[in-house]
């Protein structure tokens, strides 16, 4: 037998083997599932460890390794425990490693609406920060463990600069943007903030700050200046959080029994309760609304949820979508949920007609998530009603392009180039110089129609001017709470208000529940085959990094693909809070 015969039937062997064992998985499953029992006089502990993924993990391993519970997971088991007579209270224990605010202030907005059943929820935390804190707040009581740590001390924004790297390589970016505030391109051109970059980010953060204090005070029922006082004073050892009045009592998880008005006989954990039906308790059932996600970088093309660099919402995967919603006559609204920073402007454009067409058939909802700027908000703008959180990060309207110019780096390393062509402006995407004259005047041509059409876009929608837009426009980065005063959201809420507005929209009853159809749906047994490790792959990166830093490594890579060179680009920086 030939090596390239035996290579072959190897391969075959491995594939069939590969075969045979997903199988086998899915036959498991299949044997092994059932309606999770919950016993009477329960305590739900729910870990809430943010940030989380929009979109349910689709993967083959997705029934036999624990993956994180997307946001939507966690509300409604939220949802499930304020009406199951099964379940006696909440203990809720948050971690949020470089979680943003929006994803954030929607967990703290089910807590508030579960409390409303009268029945108790309480924090334990172990240590946390501001956002850790965000959250317990919101609960009844909160417990901290003796030799834990309240880090809260305030609200910061990180940028990352790479401008200095470059320079060392030898790489030239020759990126042009409109818009003073349109940052994305000093990530790689400054090696600080400019002055606009600076006020932007101060602004969002004194807004942020704000809404941590708000609630804070709020929650703990204590004036905002006596608040302000004590994140001033921070941070905290457990007594010391305790003698200020941030915590109530200090305990390990195992006594929070005896710390009332915890009383219970059983425990379920939220890996458990993630399995019990909505139906199971009267949920979940009626007329349906198309929830359709709109999830990372904006691209031309089909999606991709799977890439360890970040998800991607293809134009072509998403119009896919919204047509199917759109022509389902037992689908009564559409909410279109983005939480994405933008991408292609040529895609953005391409999806924004698809919800065009469809807001004259149907109910359209937007619910943005942590993120919808740039192309994102570009999207949101066919609804009939945006709604945004406080801290959404939306906005951004503006363009930027270019180029990296790998000559010098190419030079450094003994290579050399060269190049022939026919056309004036042939070399216009050359990768190894930046541009000349003449081609950069073309460029900005082209970038200043594609920021006036965005604008003008904007002006329609928003029922406003096109210079009214422009003025607030120039790139701007705005939370959700900004954007409202400004007139480019409607209102402040999460999903589950958006979902409430479309039920109005559509005239269902609102005493009813609805029955959701996601999009994407739970993948078929051959895509699974294509792809078998699912949306939760693009959390690789948590293995080997912390996730500020695996954020950071994606900001970098996610940059540098998916792009047409000179495409236009209607996509924001990624902002790091803590």
């Amino acid at each position: 037998m030939s090596v390239r015969r035996a290579t072959a039937v190897i391969f075959v062997i491995i594939g069939l083997a590969v075969l045979v064992s997903a199988l086998g998985l899915l036959m498991v499953s299949a044997s092994v599932g059932g309606a999770t029992q919950v016993s009477s006089n329960s305590t739900l502990y729910l870990r809430i460890n943010a940030p989380f993924n929009e979109i349910e993990s689709n993967g083959l391993l997705a029934g036999f390794v624990r993956t994180p519970p997307t946001l939507r997971a966690i509300v409604d088991m939220l949802r499930k425990a304020k009406v199951d007579s099964r379940i006696k209270d909440v203990v809720i224990q948050p971690t949020a490693n470089g979680a943003l605010w929006g994803q954030l202030q929607e967990v703290r907005e089910a807590i508030a609406d579960f409390r409303k059943s009268g029945k108790p929820v309480i924090a334990y935390l172990e240590a946390g920060g501001a956002s850790e804190y965000y959250l317990a707040s919101a609960c009844d009581r909160v417990l901290m463990m003796p030799a834990g740590a309240l880090d809260l001390s305030g609200v910061t924004t990180y940028e990352l600069f790479f401008r200095g790297a470059l320079d060392k390589l030898g790489v030239v970016p020759d990126l042009l943007h409109i818009g003073d505030y349109k940052t994305y391109s000093n990530t790689f051109t400054e090696k600080t903030f400019t002055a606009a970059h600076r006020a932007m980010d101060e602004s969002m953060n004194r807004d942020a700050f704000a809404e941590l204090i708000r609630a804070i005070a709020e929650g703990r029922k204590q004036s905002e200046a006596d608040v302000r006082r004590l994140i001033d004073g921070g941070p905290y050892l457990a007594a010391d959080a305790k003698r200020a009045g941030l915590v109530d009592e200090l305990a390990y998880e195992d006594q929070i029994d005896d710390h009332p008005p915890v009383a219970h006989t059983g425990r379920i954990d939220d890996a458990d309760y993630v399995n019990v039906p909505l139906s199971s308790v009267g949920l979940g059932t009626g007329p349906r609304i198309a929830v359709v996600y709109a999830v990372g970088t904006i691209a031309s093309g089909r999606s991709s949820l799977d890439s360890p660099s970040g998800q991607v919402t293809g134009s072509d995967t998403f119009d896919e979508w919204i047509r199917t919603a759109r022509a389902d006559d037992s689908i009564k609204a559409i909410v279109v949920r983005i939480d994405s920073g933008g991408g292609s402007a040529i895609a953005s454009d391409v999806m924004w007609r698809e919800l065009m067409l469809t807001r004259d058939v149907k109910p359209l909802i937007v619910s943005m998530g942590d993120v919808a700027a740039s192309g994102g908000y570009y999207i949101a703008l066919p609804a009939h009603v945006i709604v945004a959180q406080p801290g959404t990060l939306t906005g951004s309207i503006g363009i930027v392009t270019g180029k990296f110019a790998l000559g010098g780096a190419l030079d450094n390393l003994g290579i050399g180039t060269a190049a022939v062509s026919d056309g004036r402006l042939a070399e216009i995407d050359s990768p190894f110089r930046p541009y000349t004259p003449d081609e950069r005047a073309r460029v900005e041509e082209q970038m200043h129609a594609t920021y006036e059409l965005f604008v003008s876009k904007v002006a329609d929608a928003r029922h406003s001017t096109p210079a009214k837009i422009d003025a607030i426009a120039q790139g701007r980065v705005w939370t959700g709470h900004q954007a409202r005063e400004l007139g480019l959201v409607d209102a402040i809420g999460g999903l589950e208000d958006a979902i409430t507005l479309a039920k109005q929209r559509a005239k269902l009853d609102p005493t009813r529940d609805v029955e959701l159809v996601t999009f994407p749906g739970k993948r078929g047994f051959y895509e699974l085959m294509a792809s078998p490790f699912g949306a939760g792959a693009s959390m690789a990166y948590d293995l080997w990094f912390d996730r500020p830093t695996a954020r950071a490594v994606n900001a970098l890579t996610e940059r540098l693909r998916l792009f047409r060179p000179n495409e236009p680009l209607a996509i924001m920086p990624n902002v790091f809070w803590r």
